[in-house]
Formats: C-alpha cells, sequence, structure tokens
C-alpha cells in the first residue's frame, strides 16, 4: 500500500512541475519599458487614429483651401483659402514625417465625409459659396481646436503629441480667422439682401 501511496505521491508532484513549467512558458517574455497592460497598446492606437485623422482633415483643408482661391467672390474667402493650402500643406509634411519615424500608416487621401463637402462646396459659387465654406471652416477649425488640444495634454506618443501642440497655435489663429470671415460674408450678405 505504501508504494502505491508513495507513486501517487510522484505522479501528483511531476503533475505539478509539468503544470508549472507549462504556466511559465505559456506567458510572454516583454523587452524592458514594455508596457504589459492594454492601455498602453490603446494609447499607441488612439495616437495612430490621432495621425490619420489629421492627415486625411490637413488634405481636405488643402483641396478646399484651393477650391475657395478659385471658387470665393470675397477677398477674405480667397485669403482664407490661400493660407489653409499653405498652412495644412507644411503641416501634413511635418505630420508625414512623424509618421514614418512612428511606424504610422497615413491616409492617401481625404475621408468620404470631407469629400462629399467637397463635392457640396464644388457646386456652389459666388456669395452662397462664400457663405457655406466659412460656416464649414469655423465649425470644422472648432472640432479640429478640440482634437488637438486633447492630444497635446493626453496623447502618449511624444512626437504626435508633439506634432499636436506645435500645430494647435496656428489651428486656433485658422479658427480665429474663420469666425471674422463668416462675420465679413454675413454682412456682406446681409447688406446686399438690405
Amino acid at each position: 500500500m505504501k508504494s502505491i501511496n508513495r507513486f501517487a505521491f510522484v505522479m501528483t508532484l511531476f503533475s505539478f512541475t509539468l503544470f508549472s513549467a507549462g504556466l511559465a512558458l505559456g506567458q510572454k517574455s516583454l523587452p524592458p519599458g514594455t508596457q504589459t497592460s492594454d492601455s498602453g497598446s490603446t494609447s499607441q492606437a488612439a495616437d495612430a487614429t490621432f495621425a490619420k485623422k489629421a492627415a486625411s482633415g490637413g488634405m481636405a483643408e488643402v483641396k478646399l483651401g484651393q477650391l475657395a482661391q478659385e471658387k470665393g467672390s470675397s477677398k477674405a474667402v480667397k485669403e482664407f483659402g490661400k493660407r489653409m493650402e499653405n498652412d495644412h500643406s507644411k503641416a501634413g509634411d511635418q505630420l508625414k514625417d512623424v509618421a514614418s519615424k512612428n511606424n504610422i500608416d497615413l491616409p492617401a487621401d481625404i475621408d468620404k465625409k470631407d469629400q462629399a463637402t467637397y463635392d457640396h462646396l464644388s457646386k456652389l459659387s459666388g456669395s452662397e459659396f462664400d457663405r457655406v465654406y466659412a460656416q464649414h471652416m469655423v465649425t470644422d477649425h472648432e472640432k479640429d481646436v478640440e482634437e488637438f488640444k486633447k492630444e497635446a495634454s493626453t496623447g502618449k506618443n511624444p512626437d504626435v503629441k508633439s506634432f499636436a501642440s506645435k500645430t494647435l497655435p496656428t489651428l486656433q489663429d485658422h479658427l480665429r480667422q474663420a469666425r471674422e470671415m463668416e462675420k465679413s460674408v454675413s454682412a456682406k450678405e446681409s447688406s446686399k439682401n438690405s
């Protein structure tokens, strides 16, 4: 009887040892400094998502800026369009550098929503184009400023966060100018209608 108990004890000990070894082998070994929580990969994904949206939105601002220079009837709209083309082209180049350094794939073109806005605006002309473009620039830059503020304060990727921080003042200035342009276009429209 003792030999059976001893055999059972040895088999139990052997099984436990195999089980423990299996657990140890099943765990991932991570390089030093790697975050083990899912929040690390989630925050990196959030930074990449921000970069992709910023790239697409920036390309849209360039295309819409070119359209404003072509179809706008007011000097304010044409000048604002030129600034959008210049500033967002420059910011887009900076973002491409950041993305390349951090292995973030940026979109090659604007998203469907921005394309729909472009298509809608391209059918307008004169003061109607000016009014709709100005309204769109105000609402779009309000969203941009909020998104860039959020990334600048909560981003985890230092390069993407720095890009957001450095670009934010320009976007805030764009928003201020867009509001002035909207007032100017609205004043022109109401004086024409009275």
